[in-house]
C-alpha cells in the first residue's frame, strides 16, 4: 500500500484565511469514547465539546488556531456493524445537517477511527451508506483520522493496515490521505500543524474548492425537525394533562397499593435487566457484559420511596422474530413471566430501545409477542426507554414524533412512557416518577391489575417440570452412548493428513461465523444484515456460490465449504440443491462430516425439517450417516444447556437429530478465539469418522471379501450397513436405561447488560466474537498442538476404514438377547461406572478378529 503523499510547505500556496471541519464517524460498541468530540476539542485547543455524555446534535465550534479562524462541527455517531437503516431519523438529520453548520461547506470531513478499533467486513457497507447521507464528492474531501490515547508507532500503524482489509479500502475511497491524533497530549500543536497542512494539500488538490451545500436540501432538514418539534411539544401537554386528571382521582381519596407488582418485557438489547435493577435500587438483575442473557425468569423484592415493589425480568427476544420464529422455551418462559407475581401485575413495562431505529418489522415482532396474553394486557403496559443518555439534549418526545413505529407503540399504551437513564443511579427522581405514572395508570384502569389464569399458570409450570427432565434425560443418555462409542472404536487407528467440512443451512443460520471459528480466522464473510433476514424474491432467485477456506493445523489441514443458504419462508430453490451438491465435489473425495446449521436463538419448524431433507436428498438415505447438527448462537441459552432447546422445540428437531444418529455439538459466537469448543467439535468430527471408517462419497463402495466359506459374497457397503445395524441397536438399547434418582438443583439465571450493545473492538468480545490477533493465534497454536496429538494416537483416514463386523455374528445375534444384555451393561454403567459390557466386548472382539480378513 502506497504512504500518503508528501506535504509542502504550505507557505508555498495560497491557503484559506479560515479553516472548516466536520468530524464524522461511527460509535463503539462497548460504550468508551470512539475519541470524536476528543478529537475536536485537541483540534480548537479549548474543552468546547462535552466529552461525558453522546453527541445528539451537531455542534459548531469556533477558535483561532494556528493565525487561522477553524470552525470544528461534531456529529452523533452511528454503530459501526449497522446499516442507515438502523440509525435513527434524528441522528440521520443531525448528521447531514452538520454540514449546514459551517457555511458555505466544509474544506474536510475527518473519518475518525480509534487506532485500536479492529473494523470488521461489515463495516464496509454501513460507511458507505451512511456517507451517502451526503453527496458523491464527499470521500474526495475526507481525510482518515486515527485517535489514540498513546503514541503509536509507524510499525504498528503498517501492521494495521495490513491485516485490515476494510481498513485498506476506507483509505483508497479516502486518496490513502491519514493522520494520527494523539488526543490525550493537548500539547503537542505540531500534530495539529501537520493535520492542517494534510488538509491544505486535500483543498489544493481539490482545485481549492471546498464541499459543497445545497441550501434547499438544507432549508427542508430544518422544516422537518420544525414539525417534530412541534409534534413533540404537543404531546408532552398531552401527557401532562392526562397525568393530572389522573392524579386527581388519586388526591380525591382513590388510595394506591401499597405493594406494586411490575413485569418487564422485551427484546434482546431492550436493557429490561438494568431497568429493573435501576427501579429496584440494587444489582438484583444479572447484568454482564459479555457472553450472557436472560434464558430463565427472575423475581426480586425491594422497599422504593415507601413503596413494596415485586419486579420480574423476562427473557428478551430476538428484536425482529414472529411470535412463529421464537424458540418455545422463550415462549413458555414470557408467558409464564406474568405467572410469578399473582394474581397479575399492575404494570408491565415494556423495553423499547433507543439506541437504534425501530423498523416495521421490530414492530410486528413486538405486536406478536404481546399476543402470547390477551388484548387487555395494553391497558396495563407502559413504554420504558431504558437508555436514556442516548437522548443527550434531545428529548423523548422528539424522538417518538421522528418514528413512525414508536408513535404507534406509545399511542396503543394511550400516552404512558417513561424514559431511565441506567447509567445515572444517583437520579432517584426518574424512578419515583415512573412509580408515580404506574399508580396513575392503575387509578384510570377499570381492573387495578393483569390478572393471570391460576389453571395456564399450572399448565406451564407442570410443562416446565417435565421438559428440564426431559432434557436431563437426553444429556444422560446422550453421553451414555459416546462413551459406549468411544470404547468399540478404541483400538481403531488410521492415518490422516486433512479434515473436510461442509456446511449447510439457512440465511442467517450461523454458517460464516462457524467456518471463521473453525479455522480461527476472519475467512468467511460476515455481512450481517437486516435485510439479509427478510424475503426478497430476486435475492431468492439469483444463484450464489459456495464458498471453501482452509486452514492448517500443524500437519493437518482443515477444509471448510460453506454453501448458500434460502430463506426460511421459502422453499429451497433447486440451484441450492445443485451448489450443495458442488460444495460436495469440492470436498474431493467427499467430506468427512456435513454439519447441519441450526441457530437456537430461533424456533426450528417442521417445514425448517422439510427443507434440510430436501436439499440432502439427491445424496440419498446414506447421507445422513455423515451428518452432524451444529447448534450455533449459543449464547442465546446463557448457562442453559442445548437439551433444553431441544426438548422443547418439540418433534421436529428431534427428529433431525434422530436422523443423525443424535450427534450434535454447539457453539457460541462470543467463544471466538476459544479453543475448547473447536477440540470438542474436531473430537466429534474424529469419533463420527471413525465410526464411519472414510468420508462420504456420492459412489457406493463396491469392494467385496470373503467372510466365511458358507455365506456369501458380501460388498462393504453390505458389511458397514449390517454393522450400522448392529451399533443402532446398541445405542437404542442404552436409551432404555432405566432413569437414575437425582435430587433437582437450583440454577440462577444470568443476564447480559442488554443495554450495552456487543462490541467488536479490542479484545472485548463482539456479536460474532473476540477480535484480539494474538489471542486468536495462541487459540489455532492450541487446537494445532492437540489435535496433531489424535493423530499420532487415533488417527483418521478419507479412505476405506479397516474395522469391519462379522456378517456371521451380526446375523446370528439374537436382538432379544442384545437387549437384555444390553440392560445388564447399562446398570454396570451406574453401579461401578464401567463403560465396556459383555455384549460390547464381544462386539470390539469379534472386530479385531475381522480385521486380518478385511480390506
Amino acid at each position: 500500500m502506497a504512504e500518503a503523499p508528501e506535504v509542502s510547505n504550505p507557505g508555498q500556496r495560497d491557503v484559506p484565511p479560515d479553516l472548516r471541519i466536520v468530524l464524522i464517524g461511527g460509535r463503539r460498541l462497548d460504550g468508551r469514547p470512539s475519541g470524536k468530540s476528543s478529537a475536536g476539542n485537541i483540534i480548537l485547543g479549548q474543552s468546547v465539546f462535552d466529552t461525558s455524555r453522546r453527541t445528539a446534535q451537531s455542534e459548531a465550534r469556533q477558535q483561532e488556531v494556528l493565525s487561522r479562524h477553524v470552525t470544528v462541527v461534531d456529529t452523533p455517531g452511528w454503530w459501526w456493524i449497522y446499516t442507515l437503516q438502523h440509525t435513527t431519523k434524528l441522528d440521520q438529520i443531525e448528521i447531514q445537517k452538520s454540514v449546514h453548520l459551517c457555511p458555505p461547506g466544509p474544506h474536510a470531513f475527518l473519518l475518525v477511527i480509534p487506532n485500536d478499533l479492529y473494523l470488521y467486513p461489515y463495516v464496509q457497507p454501513s460507511l458507505k451508506q451512511h456517507l451517502d447521507l451526503f453527496s458523491a464528492e464527499v470521500f474526495s474531501h475526507t481525510i482518515v483520522l486515527f485517535t489514540e490515547a498513546a503514541p503509536c508507532s509507524d510499525e504498528t500503524l503498517k501492521s494495521k493496515f495490513k491485516r485490515s482489509p476494510t481498513l485498506r479500502w476506507i483509505l483508497q475511497q479516502c486518496g490513502n490521505r491519514k493522520h494520527v491524533l494523539n488526543i490525550s497530549d493537548r500539547e503537542d500543536r505540531a500534530q495539529v500543524k501537520m493535520l492542517f497542512e494534510k488538509i491544505d494539500a486535500m483543498v489544493a488538490d481539490n482545485r481549492g474548492r471546498h464541499y459543497s451545500v445545497d441550501g434547499a436540501h438544507g432549508n427542508a432538514l430544518r422544516e422537518e425537525m420544525k414539525v417534530w418539534a412541534e409534534g413533540a411539544s404537543k404531546r408532552f401537554d398531552q401527557v401532562q394533562k392526562q397525568r393530572k386528571e389522573l392524579r386527581a382521582l388519586i388526591e380525591g381519596g382513590k388510595v394506591p397499593p401499597e405493594h406494586l407488582r411490575l413485569v418487564i418485557i422485551g427484546a434482546h438489547y431492550a436493557a429490561r435487566s438494568s431497568a429493573g435493577n435501576t427501579i429496584l435500587g440494587k444489582s438484583a438483575f444479572d447484568v454482564n457484559n459479555g457472553d450472557r442473557r436472560t434464558t430463565c425468569c427472575k423475581i426480586s423484592h425491594s422497599l422504593v420511596a415507601d413503596r413494596r415493589l415485586t419486579v420480574v425480568d423476562s427473557p428478551g427476544w430476538f428484536y425482529i422474530h414472529t411470535l412463529q420464529e421464537t424458540s418455545e422455551m422463550d415462549k413458555l418462559e414470557i408467558e409464564n413471566s406474568m405467572n410469578l407475581c399473582p394474581p397479575g401485575p399492575h404494570a408491565v413495562l415494556l423495553g423499547i430501545p433507543l439506541a437504534t431505529a425501530v423498523n416495521p418489522s421490530y414492530l410486528r415482532s413486538v405486536q406478536e409477542q404481546m399476543s402470547l396474553f390477551r388484548e387487555e394486557i395494553w391497558k396495563h403496559t407502559i413504554v420504558l426507554f431504558a437508555r436514556g443518555d442516548w437522548l443527550g439534549v434531545k428529548t423523548v418526545e422528539e424522538r417518538i414524533e421522528s418514528d413512525e413505529v414508536l408513535q404507534w407503540m406509545v399511542n396503543k399504551c394511550e400516552n404512558r412512557y417513561h424514559v431511565l437513564n441506567n447509567k445515572d443511579h444517583s437520579d432517584k427522581t426518574q424512578v419515583e416518577e415512573l412509580l408515580d405514572k404506574i399508580e396513575e395508570m392503575w387509578a384510570g384502569n377499570e381492573n387495578p391489575y393483569y390478572e393471570v389464569d391460576p389453571s395456564r399458570a399450572a399448565e406451564i409450570e407442570a410443562k416446565k417440570e417435565a421438559g428440564d427432565k426431559k432434557a436431563k434425560r437426553i444429556k444422560e443418555i446422550t453421553g451414555r452412548q459416546s462413551r459406549v462409542l468411544k470404547e468399540l472404536f478404541e483400538d481403531t487407528k488410521q492415518s490422516v493428513t486433512d479434515m473436510k467440512i461442509i456446511l449447510v443451512g439457512q440465511k442467517c443460520s450461523g454458517k460464516s461465523m462457524t467456518g471463521n471459528m473453525i479455522l480461527f480466522n476472519e475467512r468467511f464473510d460476515l455481512n450481517f444484515d437486516i435485510s439479509r433476514l427478510q424475503k426478497d424474491i430476486q435475492d431468492q432467485r439469483r444463484p450464489a456460490a459456495c464458498v471453501k477456506h482452509e486452514g492448517r493445523f500443524d500437519g493437518v489441514k482443515v477444509t471448510v465449504v460453506e454453501t448458500p443458504g434460502w430463506f426460511r419462508d421459502t422453499t429451497p430453490p433447486d440451484w441450492i440443491k445443485e451448489e450443495v451438491s458442488h460444495g460436495v465435489s469440492m470436498c474431493a473425495p467427499g467430506p468427512h462430516v456435513v454439519l447441519l446449521v441450526v441457530p437456537v436463538l430461533t424456533s426450528f419448524t417442521e417445514k425448517d425439517l422439510k427443507d434440510l431433507v430436501e436439499v440432502l436428498r439427491p445424496f440419498t438415505d446414506r447421507v445422513w450417516r455423515h451428518c452432524m447438527v451444529l447448534f450455533t448462537m449459543g449464547d442465546f441459552l446463557n448457562e442453559r444447556p442445548v437439551e433444553d432447546y431441544i426438548v422443547r422445540e418439540g418433534r421436529s428437531i428431534q427428529e433431525l437429530l434422530e436422523k443423525c444418529g443424535n450427534r450434535y455439538h454447539l457453539l457460541n459466537c462470543w467463544h471466538f478465539g476459544d479453543p475448547a469448543p473447536i477440540k470438542e467439535l474436531f473430537q466429534n468430527i474424529i469419533d463420527l469418522v471413525t465410526r464411519n471408517k472414510g468420508c462420504f462419497t456420492t459412489k457406493d463402495k463396491q469392494r467385496t471379501f470373503q467372510k466365511l466359506p458358507q455365506q456369501k459374497t458380501m460388498t462393504e457397503e453390505e458389511w458397514n450397513r449390517r454393522e450400522q445395524q448392529l451399533i443402532e441397536r446398541v445405542m437404542k438399547a442404552l436409551e432404555k436405561e432405566p432413569e437414575k434418582q437425582t435430587v433437582p438443583s437450583m440454577k440462577v439465571a444470568h443476564s447480559m447488560d442488554e443495554g450495552h450493545i456487543p462490541d467488536l473492538s479490542g479484545d472485548v468480545a463482539s456479536e460474532f466474537g473476540s477480535i484480539s490477533e494474538l489471542r486468536t493465534q495462541r487459540a489455532h497454536d492450541q487446537v494445532s498442538e492437540w489435535l496433531m496429538t489424535k493423530v499420532r494416537q487415533t488417527e483418521i483416514s478419507s479412505g476405506i476404514g479397516s474395522v469391519c463386523s462379522s456378517a456371521a455374528y451380526m446375523e446370528s445375534l439374537n436382538e432379544s438377547r442384545l437387549m437384555a444384555e444390553n440392560q445388564t451393561t447399562n446398570r454396570c454403567f451406574l453401579e461401578k461406572s464401567k463403560v465396556v459390557s459383555p455384549h460390547m466386548s464381544f462386539f470390539s472382539n469379534t472386530a479385531q478378529m475381522q480385521r486380518r480378513n478385511s480390506c
